[in-house]
């Protein structure tokens, strides 16, 4: 007959006080990321969200300048901006469980306004509705798994070369937005008046924001931006407004998306290119962020397709609220880096985006010109993927190039893909090679063949 072991009844009966008292939140979180199963814990998760919040908060003062330039109402879109953000890196945290966080993607903002509004005239209602329906589109393709064909079938040189040349449109965007770049008669464009304030400030900026990062100073970016702003107050006549307030109302952007407009003919470019980026860069990111987090097994990413339904949902309700396309952020990586490998991280961003929503006065005093070091950085950044192409095959580095020329220098990232697209399938077939080329890129190139030689306003 055993004796009860004293000792072990008192161990039994703190255990279980222990797990009565052990705070609920603790469970919940457990059991909705799987921290033990990633190997982290809660203040790991909490300090890489701030990281990576801190070095993707540009955004929010980047995106209304870009997007207010299409005539788009600046303090809804800020508003509509930290909305879409936190709800797409919300999704992506609870029902994805990785520590990715989204907002309005770089580029696809400037798409939006200076190719698609700007450039072929279309109201900002119609370019919000393009936006939807190329969202339900890679919501299709997401539900229907064919993005894996659409992918493959496009070829590497091409898929760098946009990323490439959207950096280089980004490039002439801010150094016209400093001053730096100004229009010429005689030469289409000319060095500007460095004597000029803007000019000079943005210079500063745009030093400090690459010295820091390259300190590794976290929140360089946004560091930049924030150093502008205040120099523009001492020296540039801007005038401050104060730092919070209630946020202002979204009701000027908030379901105002012109669908019916979106859906005619003449947008049909419109909407593949808004795709195609969105596709590209959204599996490009979250493969990349996946990989570094150590998350891949056998090279592909469990949860793939319910990140990229993250951020199709992103996509259509950043639509509805107001915003160009929303897309994974590369600068995930950075909360990564800081130890970030679930959900938790990334719903850590969506509360700090929220909370950005009651400091619109001091994102509404910041100039275009403060702005502008970060869009010409982020563009430095994006030209390095050109080292990735096959630069001894012709038929490759033709097509890369025309796509990444073809951007600035006709002011549209359409216009870029179209080339790269129509370029490659044309010295394929030239050099014997048409069966190299994938099927995917032949209708493609056919559809931005029928744009420019039968549609109007190319």
């Amino acid at each position: 007959m055993s004796v009860p072991d004293p000792t072990s009844e008192y161990d039994a009966r703190v255990d279980v006080n222990t797990a009565a008292t052990m705070p609920a939140r603790q469970t919940m979180l457990e059991r909705i990321f799987k921290l033990k199963e990633h190997r982290t814990d809660v203040r790991t998760e909490l300090l890489a969200g701030v990281t990576t919040f801190l070095t993707m908060a540009y955004i929010i003062f980047v995106n209304p300048t870009i997007l207010g330039d299409a005539g788009m109402p600046k303090d809804a879109v800020f508003v509509a901006t930290c909305v879409a953000a936190a709800l797409g890196t919300l999704v992506m945290g609870l029902y994805a469980n990785y520590p990715i966080a989204m907002a309005p993607g770089m580029g696809l903002n400037a798409y939006f306004a200076y190719t698609v509004v700007k450039g072929m005239g279309l109201p900002w209602e119609a370019a919000l509705g393009a936006v939807f329906i190329s969202g339900c589109l890679f919501l299709l393709v997401t539900l229907f798994r064919v993005r894996e064909m659409i992918v493959n079938g496009i070829p590497h040189s091409i898929r760098v070369a946009i990323t490439a040349g959207i950096g280089l449109f980004l490039a002439i965007v801010a150094l016209k937005n400093a001053g730096i770049v100004v229009a010429s008669p005689a030469t289409l464009v000319t060095l500007g008046d460095l004597h000029q304030t803007p000019a000079v400030l943005a210079i500063i900026g745009f030093l400090a924001t690459v010295a820091l990062d390259r300190l590794k100073v976290k929140g360089a970016i946004l560091i930049g931006i924030l150093l502008t702003t205040i120099l523009s107050f001492a020296v540039g006549g801007n005038t401050f407004h104060g730092i919070v307030s209630a946020p202002p109302s979204i009701d000027p952007t908030l379901f105002k998306l012109d669908i019916s407009a979106a859906l005619s003919v003449g947008i049909l470019n419109v909407v593949l290119v808004f795709f195609l980026v969105e596709l590209f860069d959204a599996t490009g990111t979250l493969m990349g962020v996946a990989n570094r987090a150590g998350l891949l097994k056998a090279g592909k990413m469990d949860r793939l397709n319910k990140a990229l339904m993250a951020d199709s949902t992103a996509i259509m309700a950043g639509s509805f609220l107001g915003t160009s396309s929303t897309t994974a952020y590369i600068e995930s990586a950075s909360g990564v880096q800081a130890g970030g490998r679930t959900g938790l991280t990334a719903v850590t961003v969506a509360v700090l985006f929220l909370a950005c929503l009651f400091i619109a006065p001091l994102a509404g005093t910041v100039p275009a010109y403060a702005t502008a070091p970060a869009l010409l950085y982020v563009s430095c950044l994006m030209l390095r993927e050109l080292v990735e192409i096959d630069w001894n095959d012709v038929t490759e580095v033709v097509p890369a190039v025309m796509t990444a020329l073809g951007m600035p220098f006709t002011y549209s990232v359409a216009n870029g893909v179209a080339f790269g697209f129509i370029t490659y399938a044309g010295l394929k077939l030239l050099t014997g090679r048409a069966k190299d080329v994938p099927i995917m890129v032949w209708i493609i190139a056919a559809v931005f063949i029928f744009k420019f030689y039968y549609l109007p306003g190319h």
